[in-house]
């Protein structure tokens, strides 16, 4: 279902809500989650409804119900998550207490707050000692400046919706090796220039920057061995944009 960015985060909490206590959050609970107002709110639940993503009864404070199509996309991502060890985002400061497999740190109050996460089954956030830089080229004199990497926070963790494993070389050249794993935000409108899993017909799945061009899209391989594909907007389905990778040694 193509949701914004807020209304994905929108129907995440209401699902890890009832999940732990049964019963959907209150728009209240929602805006404070989120950070936002509860008029905010409540203008994303109406667009929600049209969208016929959630339900909702009138005069009731907790009658938000996901659709089936919702919960079928939320748990395929869960279960996509489960299987790459990745952990799910946090659930709410305020209204979903955190299970605990789900226990995270958090840093202070002061600016937006991120949603800290760590593997499951395991104790410590996903964060290492940030020491300092080391050159790739010519030698710079080595210098320890000790600072926090939150991984998470590096791997768009907060945006990624699920994960592929590439393979093939046709993105080489940006650093995408075959056998590497792109974690993917669920979205059908990218901007030019992003990387993004295509569909074509026939049911063949790629990986390609994309482009428009007039009426049609461009996918370009980073590979100077590969050329560019042209496609009528027709004949193509945007299933994702990257927004993260990892690679195993």
């Amino acid at each position: 279902m193509n949701l914004t960015s807020k209304q994905n985060e929108i129907v995440r909490f209401i699902w890890d809500y009832r999940k732990t206590h049964g019963i959907a959050p209150t728009l209240s609970e929602i805006a404070d989650e989120l950070g936002v107002s509860k008029i905010t709110v409540h203008e994303h639940i109406s667009l929600l409804e049209k969208k016929r993503a959630i339900k909702k009864e009138k005069y009731q404070s907790r009658s938000l119900k996901l659709s089936r199509t919702v919960v079928k996309e939320l748990e395929a991502v869960d279960h996509e998550r489960e299987r790459l060890g990745l952990a799910r985002p946090v659930p709410g400061r305020r209204g979903a207490a955190p299970p605990k497999q789900w226990a995270a740190a958090r840093q202070g109050s002061a600016g937006p707050r991120q949603p800290r996460l760590e593997p499951a089954g395991r104790g410590a956030p996903i964060s290492l000692p940030l020491l300092g830089k080391i050159a790739a080229g010519s030698p710079i004199e080595a210098l320890e400046d000790e600072q926090e990497l939150d991984i998470a926070q590096a791997l768009r963790l907060d945006r990624a919706s699920y994960a592929l494993r590439v393979r093939g070389d046709s993105m080489i050249d940006d650093g995408i090796h075959d056998g590497d794993f792109v974690l993917v935000e669920r979205r059908t409108t990218p901007r030019d220039g992003e990387t993004v899993v295509a569909v074509l017909e026939g049911n063949e799945a790629t990986l390609k920057r994309f482009y428009k061009e007039g009426d049609q899209y461009k996918l370009v391989p980073a590979n100077p061995r590969l050329l560019p594909m042209t496609v009528e907007k027709s004949k193509l389905e945007i299933r994702g944009v990257v927004v993260g990778q990892l690679r195993r040694y």
